[in-house]
Protein backbone atom coordinates (compact mmCIF):
# COMPACT_ATOMS: atom_id res chain seq x y z
CA UNK A 1 0.00 0.00 0.00
CA UNK A 2 3.18 2.42 1.22
CA UNK A 3 4.41 1.33 -2.25
CA UNK A 4 1.57 1.90 -4.46
CA UNK A 5 0.57 5.37 -3.21
CA UNK A 6 4.48 6.32 -3.75
CA UNK A 7 3.91 5.47 -7.12
CA UNK A 8 0.93 7.95 -7.71
CA UNK A 9 2.48 10.88 -6.16
CA UNK A 10 3.15 13.66 -8.27
CA UNK A 11 6.18 16.61 -7.35
CA UNK A 12 4.76 19.56 -6.86
CA UNK A 13 6.05 21.83 -9.77
CA UNK A 14 8.94 24.08 -9.03
CA UNK A 15 9.01 27.66 -8.21
CA UNK A 16 10.70 29.94 -10.49
CA UNK A 17 13.76 31.14 -9.30
CA UNK A 18 14.22 34.51 -8.79
CA UNK A 19 17.63 35.17 -10.59
CA UNK A 20 18.91 38.50 -11.94
CA UNK A 21 17.87 38.17 -15.25
CA UNK A 22 13.86 38.00 -14.51
CA UNK A 23 14.54 41.14 -12.53
CA UNK A 24 16.47 42.61 -15.82
CA UNK A 25 13.51 41.92 -17.81
CA UNK A 26 10.97 43.67 -15.38
CA UNK A 27 13.29 46.97 -15.57
CA UNK A 28 13.53 46.57 -19.41
CA UNK A 29 9.70 46.30 -19.28
CA UNK A 30 9.08 49.67 -17.51
CA UNK A 31 12.06 51.81 -19.15
CA UNK A 32 10.08 52.95 -22.13
CA UNK A 33 7.36 54.87 -19.91
CA UNK A 34 10.63 56.05 -17.94
CA UNK A 35 12.60 57.29 -20.84
CA UNK A 36 9.42 58.74 -22.39
CA UNK A 37 8.67 61.17 -19.49
CA UNK A 38 12.20 61.92 -19.28
CA UNK A 39 12.42 63.28 -22.92
CA UNK A 40 9.39 65.19 -22.29
CA UNK A 41 10.92 66.72 -19.28
CA UNK A 42 13.83 67.90 -21.18
CA UNK A 43 11.80 69.07 -23.77
CA UNK A 44 10.01 71.19 -21.97
CA UNK A 45 12.86 72.54 -20.10
CA UNK A 46 14.49 73.58 -23.87
CA UNK A 47 11.47 74.92 -24.86
CA UNK A 48 11.47 77.52 -21.98
CA UNK A 49 14.79 78.06 -22.03
CA UNK A 50 14.65 79.05 -25.83
CA UNK A 51 11.67 81.52 -24.79
CA UNK A 52 13.61 83.24 -22.57
CA UNK A 53 16.58 83.89 -24.78
CA UNK A 54 14.41 85.02 -27.61
CA UNK A 55 12.36 87.28 -25.26
CA UNK A 56 15.96 88.43 -23.54
CA UNK A 57 17.35 89.44 -27.10
CA UNK A 58 14.62 91.99 -28.13
CA UNK A 59 15.28 95.37 -27.00
CA UNK A 60 12.15 96.31 -24.59
CA UNK A 61 9.47 99.37 -25.95
CA UNK A 62 10.46 101.09 -22.69
CA UNK A 63 14.36 100.67 -22.96
CA UNK A 64 14.62 103.05 -26.30
CA UNK A 65 16.67 105.76 -25.37
CA UNK A 66 15.54 109.20 -25.38
CA UNK A 67 16.55 111.89 -27.30
CA UNK A 68 18.66 114.16 -25.60
CA UNK A 69 17.63 117.59 -25.43
CA UNK A 70 20.37 120.60 -26.11
CA UNK A 71 22.91 121.92 -23.40
CA UNK A 72 22.81 125.36 -23.16
CA UNK A 73 25.73 126.94 -21.24
CA UNK A 74 27.12 130.26 -21.34
CA UNK A 75 30.50 131.74 -22.83
CA UNK A 76 33.12 131.32 -20.25
CA UNK A 77 32.17 127.67 -19.03
CA UNK A 78 31.81 127.01 -23.32
CA UNK A 79 35.36 128.92 -23.32
CA UNK A 80 36.71 126.42 -20.83
CA UNK A 81 36.19 123.32 -23.30
CA UNK A 82 37.69 125.13 -26.06
CA UNK A 83 40.68 126.50 -24.35
CA UNK A 84 41.86 122.89 -23.64
CA UNK A 85 41.70 121.62 -27.22
CA UNK A 86 43.36 124.52 -28.18
CA UNK A 87 46.29 123.93 -26.30
CA UNK A 88 46.55 120.53 -27.17
CA UNK A 89 46.88 122.11 -30.89
CA UNK A 90 49.58 124.46 -29.70
CA UNK A 91 50.83 124.99 -26.11
CA UNK A 92 51.14 128.87 -26.49
CA UNK A 93 47.30 129.40 -28.41
CA UNK A 94 45.39 132.47 -27.16
CA UNK A 95 42.26 133.38 -28.03
CA UNK A 96 41.38 136.28 -29.72
CA UNK A 97 37.39 135.59 -30.48
CA UNK A 98 34.86 133.73 -28.43
CA UNK A 99 31.41 133.64 -30.08
CA UNK A 100 27.81 132.15 -29.90
CA UNK A 101 26.33 130.48 -32.64
CA UNK A 102 22.33 131.12 -33.02
CA UNK A 103 20.96 127.90 -33.49
CA UNK A 104 17.18 127.03 -32.68
CA UNK A 105 17.80 125.21 -29.45
CA UNK A 106 17.18 128.55 -27.65
CA UNK A 107 17.52 132.38 -27.96
CA UNK A 108 20.10 133.17 -26.60
CA UNK A 109 18.46 135.59 -23.76
CA UNK A 110 19.74 134.29 -20.95
CA UNK A 111 23.39 134.86 -22.01
CA UNK A 112 22.99 130.59 -23.17
CA UNK A 113 23.63 129.52 -26.53
CA UNK A 114 23.58 125.50 -27.35
CA UNK A 115 26.71 126.10 -29.37
CA UNK A 116 30.35 128.40 -29.07
CA UNK A 117 33.23 128.72 -31.15
CA UNK A 118 36.23 129.77 -30.14
CA UNK A 119 39.20 131.11 -31.96
CA UNK A 120 42.91 130.86 -31.26
CA UNK A 121 46.51 131.95 -32.92
CA UNK A 122 49.81 130.41 -32.06
CA UNK A 123 52.60 132.82 -32.77
CA UNK A 124 55.01 130.04 -33.22
CA UNK A 125 53.14 127.89 -35.84
CA UNK A 126 52.14 131.38 -37.47
CA UNK A 127 48.64 129.48 -37.58
CA UNK A 128 45.22 130.52 -36.15
CA UNK A 129 42.55 127.56 -35.63
CA UNK A 130 38.86 127.83 -34.12
CA UNK A 131 37.45 125.10 -32.10
CA UNK A 132 33.65 124.67 -31.83
CA UNK A 133 31.91 123.31 -28.76
CA UNK A 134 27.81 122.31 -29.49
CA UNK A 135 25.81 120.56 -27.33
CA UNK A 136 23.07 121.17 -29.88
CA UNK A 137 19.92 118.97 -30.97
CA UNK A 138 19.06 121.40 -33.68
CA UNK A 139 19.46 120.02 -37.09
CA UNK A 140 22.43 120.71 -39.30
CA UNK A 141 24.35 121.33 -35.92
CA UNK A 142 28.13 120.47 -35.48
CA UNK A 143 28.42 116.77 -33.44
CA UNK A 144 27.79 117.18 -29.94
CA UNK A 145 31.42 118.23 -28.02
CA UNK A 146 34.36 119.49 -29.38
CA UNK A 147 35.20 119.93 -32.89
CA UNK A 148 38.34 121.32 -34.51
CA UNK A 149 38.20 123.70 -37.37
CA UNK A 150 40.94 124.09 -40.47
CA UNK A 151 44.00 125.32 -39.65
CA UNK A 152 45.00 128.73 -41.33
CA UNK A 153 47.93 131.47 -41.47
CA UNK A 154 48.35 133.99 -38.85
CA UNK A 155 49.95 137.56 -38.97
CA UNK A 156 49.82 138.83 -35.52
CA UNK A 157 49.99 142.50 -36.99
CA UNK A 158 45.90 141.64 -38.24
CA UNK A 159 44.16 144.29 -35.98
CA UNK A 160 40.95 142.09 -35.82
CA UNK A 161 42.86 138.61 -34.38
CA UNK A 162 44.61 140.37 -31.81
CA UNK A 163 45.09 137.82 -29.04
CA UNK A 164 43.96 138.68 -25.27
CA UNK A 165 44.67 136.65 -22.12
CA UNK A 166 42.35 135.22 -20.70
CA UNK A 167 42.32 136.48 -17.63
CA UNK A 168 40.92 139.27 -18.83
CA UNK A 169 37.47 137.43 -19.36
CA UNK A 170 35.97 138.15 -16.09
CA UNK A 171 32.29 138.75 -16.97
CA UNK A 172 30.05 136.00 -18.50
CA UNK A 173 27.91 136.14 -21.34
CA UNK A 174 24.82 136.24 -18.74
CA UNK A 175 26.07 139.62 -17.17
CA UNK A 176 27.00 141.00 -20.22
CA UNK A 177 23.12 140.88 -20.90
CA UNK A 178 21.90 142.09 -17.96
CA UNK A 179 23.92 144.81 -18.52
CA UNK A 180 23.09 145.19 -22.18
CA UNK A 181 19.31 145.17 -21.42
CA UNK A 182 19.58 148.42 -19.25
CA UNK A 183 21.02 150.01 -22.25
CA UNK A 184 18.15 149.57 -24.42
CA UNK A 185 18.00 145.81 -24.75
CA UNK A 186 14.84 145.49 -22.81
CA UNK A 187 12.53 147.65 -25.52
CA UNK A 188 13.98 145.62 -28.06
CA UNK A 189 12.65 142.23 -26.25
CA UNK A 190 9.01 143.60 -25.28
CA UNK A 191 8.83 144.74 -28.65
CA UNK A 192 10.00 141.53 -29.96
CA UNK A 193 10.23 138.95 -27.61
CA UNK A 194 11.32 136.29 -29.50
CA UNK A 195 14.46 138.17 -30.75
CA UNK A 196 17.59 136.16 -30.61
CA UNK A 197 20.21 137.63 -28.85
CA UNK A 198 24.37 136.98 -29.73
CA UNK A 199 27.49 137.37 -28.46
CA UNK A 200 30.66 138.15 -29.29
CA UNK A 201 34.12 138.96 -27.38
CA UNK A 202 37.31 139.93 -28.55
CA UNK A 203 40.25 142.29 -27.42
CA UNK A 204 39.94 146.03 -28.65
CA UNK A 205 43.51 147.30 -29.30
CA UNK A 206 42.74 151.35 -29.36
CA UNK A 207 41.51 151.06 -25.84
CA UNK A 208 43.31 147.66 -24.48
CA UNK A 209 39.64 146.43 -23.87
CA UNK A 210 38.46 142.89 -23.92
CA UNK A 211 34.93 143.92 -25.13
CA UNK A 212 31.21 142.32 -24.94
CA UNK A 213 29.37 142.80 -28.13
CA UNK A 214 25.95 141.84 -27.26
CA UNK A 215 23.64 141.74 -30.19
CA UNK A 216 20.10 141.87 -30.73
CA UNK A 217 19.08 140.02 -34.06
CA UNK A 218 19.88 137.14 -36.20
CA UNK A 219 22.99 138.56 -37.58
CA UNK A 220 25.37 141.47 -36.89
CA UNK A 221 25.08 142.97 -39.97
CA UNK A 222 21.19 143.11 -39.73
CA UNK A 223 20.94 143.64 -35.96
CA UNK A 224 18.24 145.64 -33.89
CA UNK A 225 20.54 146.60 -31.40
CA UNK A 226 24.76 146.01 -30.32
CA UNK A 227 25.82 146.75 -26.86
CA UNK A 228 29.53 146.85 -25.60
CA UNK A 229 30.44 145.40 -22.32
CA UNK A 230 33.63 145.61 -20.89
CA UNK A 231 34.73 141.84 -20.18
CA UNK A 232 37.02 142.47 -17.32
CA UNK A 233 34.19 144.71 -15.39
CA UNK A 234 30.88 144.30 -16.89
CA UNK A 235 30.53 148.04 -17.18
CA UNK A 236 28.29 149.55 -20.07
CA UNK A 237 30.57 151.05 -22.91
CA UNK A 238 28.98 151.99 -25.69
CA UNK A 239 25.60 151.59 -27.89
CA UNK A 240 27.08 150.38 -31.00
CA UNK A 241 23.97 150.37 -33.07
Amino acid sequence: MKTANLAHARPAPASPAISGNSCSRSRDWRAPGAMHLRLSAVLVLLALFSACSSDSGKPSESAKPEAKGPELITARSAFQKVYVAARGWAQDAKPYRLEGIVTTDGNGQDGKWAVWRGSFASPSRRSEKSFTWSGSAAEGAPERGVNPGVEDSYSATNSSTQVFDMAFLKIDSDQAFATAQKHGGDKILEADPKTPVFYVCDWNHNTNQLIWHVTYGAARDASKLTVAVDASTGEFIRVEK
